[in-house]
């Protein structure tokens, strides 16, 4: 029995000798991890789905990944067979596909353990037969390796070069395809097999990605230059609108309460390049600046979301990644008939959306949370469509549908200046007469509720 002393703390450790076993066959496999097989009697694998892994007698993990649901759980429990082991014979042997520090978790897990000694044997990988395949130099180039499994997130904000590891199953791929908004030019290198007499290295394109590849554990990808992601733009604009606050006198004397006006401001004007694009053809040459109008007025109001999401990160409330998590997650608790197993029709759709507000905002009303500085014809449009949600009955002092006329948003907009002609020549404030009959009306609904 051969155990490792550990001298700071004169405590004697069992000890966890890894190999790598190459990225292909036993010719790729390093005379020292020959060495160190033929040396140490209790030998383990992770998998024996590898070129090489004939080289070891031993046992291996196969069966953790047979009954475990998720790659973290098999990892740490390998780890923990592992410790266990090399706890019983003082010294084990643990052998894993290509090198035991590329894209390997469970041998990350085992170096954060403190009950035993772990030394790490070098080896070949995937990344050094991906370099000679596909002629690259990673440093020269910047190339940069992420995992599949984790390319929506370690991906973020990259340009490319990317080697993408661990691509073993189509899932895998329509995970990487659906993270980037490609266009129908972009390509991708899969590279199958390398250092084996079936090696494949061969392009297509990235829509097609889950559909023209066969993947195995010996898959990976190679994308010379993505383009730019929503995340990647997100990211910059972050860092930007940060080092304004830092930099800009005027951006660095700002708060919340000076910014209400800009945020209404750029509110209208985006409404306003809105309504630009109604009753206008596609066809019509204009439409490209008018759109281009739009873009740039919602940049100007996303600006002001990321300025309030800095200031309140400055004071330890919520950044913007929270503000995006928290409409995520919102709009999938508010949409079961999309990401559960509820059926909905259309009509049914603002009854359930209502109900969903109330039991996540505690609300007992409908009424409750309309805000009250809300122009006062928003206002009533707001409180009647809540009661209309609900089936609410409150009633209304309406013209008879036989008397209106009006049948466009013209005629509307007509009838609605005539009436506010009228109350200016009575003496009335349209303003506040509309809002007082809309908070009536609002208190309708609540008895309503009560009662039903």
């Amino acid at each position: 029995m051969r155990l490792s002393t550990r001298h700071d703390e004169g405590v004697t450790l069992p000890r966890i000798d890894v190999i790598g076993l190459g990225p292909a066959g036993p010719d790729l496999v390093t005379a020292g991890t020959c060495d160190l097989i033929a040396e140490i009697e209790h030998r383990y694998l992770r998998t024996t789905r590898h070129p090489g892994a004939d080289l070891v007698d031993g046992s291996s993990f196969d069966h953790l990944y047979e009954r475990l649901d998720s790659f973290e759980l098999v990892y740490e429990a390998i780890v923990d067979e592992l410790v266990a082991a090399a706890t019983t014979h003082g010294r084990v042997l643990y052998a894993v596909p290509g090198s035991p520090r590329v894209a390997e978790q469970t041998v990350v897990l085992l170096a954060d353990r403190i009950d035993v000694d772990v030394k790490v044997h070098p080896a070949l990988s995937f990344v050094d037969l991906s370099w000679i395949a596909l002629g690259v130099d990673p440093i020269v180039d910047g190339a940069r390796i992420v995992d599949g499994h984790r390319f929506s997130v370690e991906a973020a904000g990259e340009r490319g070069p990317l080697l993408i590891s661990q691509c073993h199953d189509r899932h895998t791929l329509s995970e990487i395809k659906l993270a980037v908004e490609a266009s129908d030019d972009l390509s991708v290198t899969v590279l199958q097999r390398l250092g084996l007499p079936d090696q494949q290295v061969f392009t297509v394109p990235w829509n097609e990605l889950d559909r023209l590849v066969d993947p195995d554990h010996l898959t990976s990808l190679w994308v010379p230059e993505l383009p730019v992601t929503v995340a990647s733009s997100f990211s910059q604009f972050a860092v930007m609108v940060e080092r304004l606050r830092r930099e800009c006198p005027w951006d660095a004397e700002q708060t919340h309460a000076s910014l209400r006006r800009y945020l209404l401001e750029e509110s209208y004007e985006t409404l306003e390049a809105l309504d630009r694009l109604v009753d206008t053809d596609d066809a019509d040459p204009a439409m490209g600046d008018r759109y281009a109008d739009v873009a740039e007025e919602l940049g100007d109001l996303l600006y002001q979301i990321f300025f309030h999401s800095i200031l309140a990160s400055e004071q330890g409330w919520f950044d913007v990644a929270a503000v995006a998590t928290g409409i995520h997650d919102k709009l999938h608790e508010r949409h079961p008939h999309v990401y559960g197993n509820v059926d909905a029709s259309l009509e049914d759709l603002p009854a359930q959306w209502e109900a969903a507000k109330r039991t996540e905002k505690g609300r007992d009303s409908v009424m409750d949370g309309i805000p009250a500085a809300l122009p006062a014809l928003l206002y009533a449009t707001k409180v009647q469509k809540k009661a209309q949600a609900i089936g609410a009955d409150a009633s209304v002092a309406a013209l008879e549908s036989e008397s209106v006329t009006a049948v466009d948003e013209f005629e509307i907009a007509e009838l609605l200046f005539g009436v506010v002609s009228l109350a200016r020549e009575l003496g009335v404030d349209a303003e506040s007469a509309l809002r007082g009959r809309a908070v009536a009306y609002a208190d309708e609904v609540r008895s309503f509720e009560k009662n039903n």
